[in-house]
């Protein structure tokens, strides 16, 4: 059997797909730096081997997946080349497999790990499904009837799927270090269009979607009358969200999300979309929304002794404003205290002034410094640059931690896409440790 080895395969994607292939009955390894990444938990669980990059690692019989934060010059790539073993990107590879079932692939600029993970859940009540997050998560099944995966815009990589069905729930400017603007990302999402097979599920309130063209049926949801799936009747509560449906000016069902905030009714709108279009029940929809638990750090609560931890992957401004409506809705009595750390530091200069402005929507703000990337490790902006811009906010670091329990019970919202999971855990300790003491 010919060994899959993912270089890379701590990243959300990488650890996704492996563990898809590995549950297909495949034979599947990996490479990664040493630190810890969530990612990781499970891989291990499956009892997929993760080595530490070496281009000892490489052997010509193998196929290797290459993570696309790693370029050719990667050391475990060239040897690859020089040993003649295959080399397939991390995307392309997707694509393929993606081939074999009726596909969705779920894009935009904010909403698409959420809605990959509601996707899935909801599908697999009906019939068998494979699925792809990118809070890395993955699940295959060789006899899947659906294969659902989330896919990213960045750099154009979803060009290489072909999917049956694309959702679409927002275009809105993001990683400024390779779109030149919103415009270039409409440009990508118009050419994405041009691949689905079967049918678009396009958010209709998002004003670049209202321009898409496509040689398939665009259906589109939103709260907006002009849609052709609308939720009316929007009743928020402190234990989850009940709306109506309504296609084309008629009732369809009534629906209860154990959610909050309105990113998350127009996510199971998009869902109940697709599912209608499949002729998929409104009772198995129901049912799949009542026992949705959600993906990783997306509104990830902790309580511990009264006060609520919320681990969250927002790292744009839309997203942190989404991520902070959600809270007053389910504590609309409480404190909320926002922990932000910055990812990139072109995205960071690129809002600044837009990451200062939501976050003083929270009663306290912390700063922690500036995440790189493998692609852009340094720069010239610091965590001081924004905090100038926020009134009374701090900067904290990871031995400071114990400064937040001056807030007491209230909900504290860590945010980032970089390592801000450490500064949640600390806390988390912090906490544990004095509720036992």
């Amino acid at each position: 059997m010919t060994v899959l080895h993912f270089t890379g395969i701590k990243g959300s994607g990488m650890s996704a797909l492996a563990q898809i292939m590995h549950d297909m009955g495949e034979s599947v390894q990996g490479s990664d730096i040493a630190q810890y990444f969530f990612t990781e938990d499970r891989l291990r669980e499956r009892g997929i081997t993760i080595l530490p990059f070496d281009p000892e690692n490489i052997t010509p019989d193998m196929t290797i997946i290459a993570g696309n934060a790693f370029n050719d010059s990667h050391p475990e790539l060239v040897k690859a080349r020089e040993n003649g073993a295959t080399i397939i990107r991390y995307h392309q590879f997707l694509g393929d497999l993606m081939k074999q079932y009726i596909s969705v692939a779920i894009t935009g600029a904010h909403g698409k790990t959420s809605t990959t993970g509601l996707m899935a859940h909801i599908l697999n009540g009906y019939k068998p499904v494979s699925y792809l997050i990118g809070d890395g998560t993955g699940f295959g099944q060789q006899d899947s009837h659906f294969f659902v995966a989330e896919a990213c815009e960045y750099r154009r990589h979803f060009l290489a799927y072909h999917p049956d069905y694309a959702i679409m729930t927002n275009i809105d400017f993001d990683h400024p270090d390779y779109f030149g603007s919103v415009d270039d990302v409409f440009k990508a999402f118009q050419e994405m269009a041009q691949q689905v097979k079967k049918c678009i599920i396009a958010c209709g309130d998002d004003e670049f979607l209202q321009q898409i063209q496509a040689p398939v049926p665009v259906v589109y949801y939103g709260f907006g009358e002009e849609n052709d799936f609308q939720a009316r009747n929007i009743v928020k509560t402190t234990e989850g969200t009940t709306f109506d449906v309504v296609i084309r000016n008629e009732f369809y069902n009534t629906f209860t999300i154990p959610m909050f905030g309105d990113h998350a009714v127009l996510n199971a709108l998009a869902v109940i979309s697709l599912c209608q279009y499949e002729s998929i029940p409104a009772d198995i929809i129901q049912r799949q929304f009542e026992s949705y638990e959600g993906v990783k750090r997306r509104f990830t609560e902790t309580v511990i002794d009264g006060s609520v931890l919320i681990d969250d992957y927002a790292h744009h401004p839309t997203e942190i404003r989404a991520t902070l409506q959600s809270a007053n809705q389910k504590y609309p009595n409480r404190e909320l205290i926002a922990i932000f750390q910055p990812h990139t530091f072109s995205r960071t200069q690129t809002f600044l002034q837009e990451f200062a402005d939501c976050l003083q929507e929270a009663d306290h703000v912390y700063l922690c410094d500036i995440f790189g990337s493998a692609r852009e490790e340094a720069g010239t902006l610091t965590i001081q640059d924004l905090q100038e811009k926020i009134a009374e906010s701090h900067i904290v670091q990871l031995e400071e931690i114990d400064q937040l329990t001056k807030h007491e019970h209230a909900v504290f919202l860590f945010m980032g896409a970089g390592d801000i999971t450490k500064f949640h855990q600390a806390f988390k300790e912090k906490l544990s440790a004095a509720k036992k003491a």
